[in-house]
């Protein structure tokens, strides 16, 4: 599971800002009217050698009716499910005396602590940190998150705090394929893991949000095990319990990380909406490979189907490697079939590749087109290796890799995908330029060379 860092402090300090820079995304709103953030927004940070979860949280204003209070119950469940709480203040503001409560608030819950002093850009950052000395913290990193400085020491502090990572075994040491069931609420993903096991194992309900934590059952199926993961519906909205959805979206981005392969739950009936996006946007950032299934489909009739199958060739277009299986998790109808796509998709994501025929495919591929110019030279692809599985990694090393266009990389990862057959996974490509042998020699001359250079100088002159 990933650990969880929270971002707190008083309105307007630059939270969301950090938090967009960290996870490398624009999910939080940011203004600089204080009091923008609400809510909790949750993403995953990967800068460090060590990803874990990031939440950002509303400002803390001290006041204890409306909508300030509620925001402040917000930020007190973000502490509670942390393990480790940044306090993120103003550096050109200065200490102020809430943001001592906030610090006393936080040490009585016995978190671990870090204080990062923000819009330190255009100030003496020294003498900014000098005031934030009386919070008796034994190290203060300046940052000017707006800038993107002072990262790398902040996710540094931020690494050794965090508890020790979970080792986590391979499909036939921990009881088979760990496979995540995702999706909206009231898709059908409990009925799914029911079905599946052919048992009332998880609860089922016609009320959204039934489901609240990640549930693990091991399963069985035609000789092959099985780990189901049954995942809380991320939603879109805040219900009436505010807590508990929230906390769903976080146990969701875990459970993605932990997965080895996702099922991504639709419903026939609606389509493809906003928060079908939102949740397959999280299933490619996580990189895991994943199968679509399409739920309720017993309900349409011929027409309808007709219909649903142009929406999701229009909608997913841009994941036409992702199986798609049309079921029925009421009825049992394409059960078995899902799970061959689950195979398939497992096998295509831990294929392990020799160099021989990753630099054939190379070579194959660069025939067939080649990348565009670059400042009037053609990059060179040498070789390839691989570089890891879930997903397939491809490292591929040459000439002037550095300016090839994002067209050219999708046609890599496209070749390879076709080349090797390989569905349900995503493919990476990592471009390495290789280093000139000949940089800073000089060429010498032999003493035949020298001669001919002197005749072809006298030459020169008598023309």
């Amino acid at each position: 599971m990933l650990p969880v860092v929270a971002l707190i402090g008083r309105p307007n300090v630059g939270k969301s800002t950090l938090f967009n820079v960290l996870t490398r995304t624009r999910d939080a709103l940011v203004h600089d009217m204080p009091g923008v953030t609400r809510d909790r927004h949750y993403g995953v940070c990967r800068l460090g050698e060590r990803p874990f979860v990031l939440v950002d949280t509303g400002g803390l204003s001290g006041e204890d009716a409306g909508m300030d209070a509620l925001t402040a119950r917000q930020v007190h469940l973000a502490v509670e499910e942390a393990h480790v709480v940044v306090l993120v203040t103003d550096g050109r503001a200065g200490l102020t005396a809430l943001d001592r409560d906030i610090l006393a608030d936080v040490r009585k819950r016995g978190k671990a602590l870090l204080v990062a002093v923000n819009k330190t850009d255009g100030i003496d950052a020294e003498a900014a940190l000098t005031d934030f000395t009386a919070l008796g913290v034994g190290t203060l990193l300046p940052l000017a998150a707006a800038h993107a400085r002072g990262l790398d020491r902040l996710v540094a502090a931020i690494l050794p705090l965090l508890p020790a990572a979970d080792d986590t075994p391979d499909a036939a040491a921990d009881g088979g394929i760990r496979v995540a069931i995702v999706g909206r609420p009231n898709v059908g993903k409990s009925t799914l893991v029911n079905r599946l096991l052919g048992e009332e194992r998880v609860v089922v309900s016609d009320v959204a949000g039934t489901t609240r934590d990640a549930i693990r059952v091991p399963l069985e199926r035609d000789g092959k095990r099985y780990t189901l993961i049954d995942t809380a519906g991320v939603r879109r909205r805040a219900r009436v319990e505010e807590a508990v959805e929230k906390f769903s979206v976080i146990k969701t981005l875990q459970t993605l990380e932990e997965a080895q392969v996702v099922v991504l739950l639709l419903d026939a009936q609606e389509g493809v909406t906003e928060q079908d996006a939102t949740v397959l946007g999280h299933v490619l950032d996580a990189g895991r490979a994943f199968v679509i299934a399409v739920n309720k489909w017993d309900g349409l009739t011929k027409y309808q189907r007709e219909q649903c199958e142009s929406m999701l060739a229009r909608k997913l277009d841009f994941v036409q490697y992702a199986e798609r299986v049309f079921i029925s998790a009421l009825h049992g109808s394409g059960l078995r079939e899902l799970m061959r796509a689950v195979n398939r998709a497992y096998a295509a994501a831990t294929r392990e590749f020799g160099s021989s025929e990753l630099t054939r495919a190379l070579e194959a591929a660069y025939e067939g087109y080649q990348p565009p110019l670059v400042r009037g030279h053609t990059p060179k692809l040498r070789y390839a290796h691989p570089g890891g599985s879930a997903p397939p990694t491809i490292i591929i090393h040459g000439s002037r890799t550095a300016h090839i266009a994002e067209g050219y990389r999708r046609y890599l990862e496209n070749f390879f995908r076709k080349r090797f057959r390989l569905v349900g996974t995503p493919v990476r490509i990592v471009f390495k330029d290789g280093e000139n042998p000949f940089a800073g020699k000089k060429n010498e001359l032999s003493e035949r060379q020298v001669r001919r250079r002197r005749r072809l100088i006298r030459h020169h002159k008598k023309s």
